[in-house]
C-alpha cells in the first residue's frame, strides 16, 4: 500500500502522517451532519394551499401520472383537491414534472407516524416539515430509553419480500458514521431477544406465514415498525396475488416509516417513535396478565 502511495507521487512524509495518525474512522464525516444532499428526494409537499389553484386538467394528470396512485382527487365543500398519500409514494418525481408550480421534492424525510392515516395529507395543507440531526436524534433516543426500559434495545430486522433498497439503509444505522450502538441500540439475531422488529417490503404471500412466526415469537410488549413505502402499504408492488399490499395486513403495525427507501435518519426518527409507544404497551400487558 505504502508503495502505491509512493509511485503516486505522496511524499514519504505525508504517508508516515497518515499511518502514525492512529485514526481509524472520523466522528464528523461531513462535517455538518446537517448537511444533506440538495438533490437527494426525502419527500414530497404541496407548495400551495389553495384548492382552488388545481385545475381540472393537472389533477387528472397528476393522479394518472403516479405509479403507486398516492395522488388521487379529494372534493370537499365543493372544491376539488388532489391528496397525496405518503405510505404509498416511492419519490419518482413524475408529478412535478407535471406541476413544478403546485409540488416540490425536498431533501428532507417525511415524518414517521403511528396511524397510517395521518400520512395522507391534501393539497390545502401544507406539508410538515421536521427536521433533526442525527445526533440529536440519537441522544434523545438514548435518554428515552433509560428512562423507560433503563437497558439497550433489541431490534430485529424482517425482510418480507423488499427489493433490499431499505436493507442498504438499516445496513448503514451500523457503519462507522452513524454507529447506533452508541446511542443503546443493538441488533439481535433472533427474534425471540427482540423488542422491536424492522420490516420491510410490501409482505409477500411467500413470507406471510414466516412474519406471523416471527411476530409470535418476540416476547411482549412488541413494537413492529414498518420501513418503507412497500411495507406500509405495498408500495410498488401493490395488492395483488403476491403480495399482502403492506405489513398492517398480516401483523399489528405501531410505527410507520415513509420513504423509498427511508434513510438512516428518518429511521432513528421512527425507533425515537417507538419508544414513546413502550410504556403503554406493557401497561396494557400487565393489565391482561392480572385479568387472567
Amino acid at each position: 500500500m505504502i508503495r502505491n502511495i509512493l509511485k503516486k507521487g505522496i511524499s514519504a512524509k505525508s504517508s508516515r502522517d497518515i499511518l502514525s495518525s492512529k485514526v481509524e474512522t472520523i466522528r464528523n464525516l461531513l462535517g455538518d451532519t446537517s448537511v444533506i444532499p440538495p438533490n437527494y428526494r426525502g419527500s414530497v409537499a404541496f407548495t400551495k394551499p389553495i384548492p382552488q389553484m388545481i385545475t381540472d386538467d393537472i389533477a387528472s394528470a397528476l393522479t394518472d401520472v403516479c405509479a403507486t396512485r398516492a395522488l388521487s382527487v379529494e372534493t370537499t365543500a365543493g372544491d376539488a383537491g388532489i391528496a397525496l398519500d405518503r405510505s404509498k409514494c416511492i419519490l419518482c418525481g413524475r408529478c412535478k414534472e407535471i406541476a413544478p408550480d403546485l409540488i416540490a421534492i425536498g431533501n428532507w424525510f417525511s415524518p414517521s407516524v403511528k396511524r397510517r392515516q395521518e400520512m395522507i395529507v391534501t393539497s390545502s395543507v401544507q406539508g410538515q416539515l421536521t427536521e433533526k440531526s442525527v445526533e440529536e436524534t440519537g441522544i434523545e433516543l438514548k435518554i428515552r430509553l433509560r428512562r423507560t426500559l433503563g437497558r439497550s434495545l433489541a431490534v430485529r430486522e424482517v425482510d418480507a419480500g423488499s427489493c433490499n433498497g431499505c436493507e442498504v439503509e438499516i445496513t448503514a444505522l451500523n457503519n462507522p458514521y452513524y454507529d447506533i450502538e452508541r446511542f443503546g441500540i443493538h441488533f439481535v439475531a433472533s427474534p425471540r431477544h427482540a423488542d422491536v422488529l424492522l420490516v420491510t417490503g410490501p409482505a409477500s404471500s411467500n413470507m406471510e406465514i414466516a412474519l406471523q412466526r416471527t411476530y409470535k415469537a418476540t416476547p411482549e410488549p412488541k413494537i413492529v415498525i414498518a420501513i418503507g413505502a412497500c411495507a406500509c402499504s405495498g408500495g410498488l408492488f401493490g395488492d395483488t396475488y403476491a403480495t399482502t399490499g403492506g405489513v398492517d395486513k398480516v401483523v399489528p403495525v405501531d410505527v410507520y416509516v415513509p420513504g423509498c427507501p427511508p434513510r438512516p435518519q428518518a429511521l432513528l426518527s421512527g425507533l425515537l417513535l417507538a419508544v414513546d409507544k413502550l410504556p403503554s404497551k406493557s401497561e396494557s400487558r400487565i393489565s391482561e396478565e392480572m385479568k387472567k
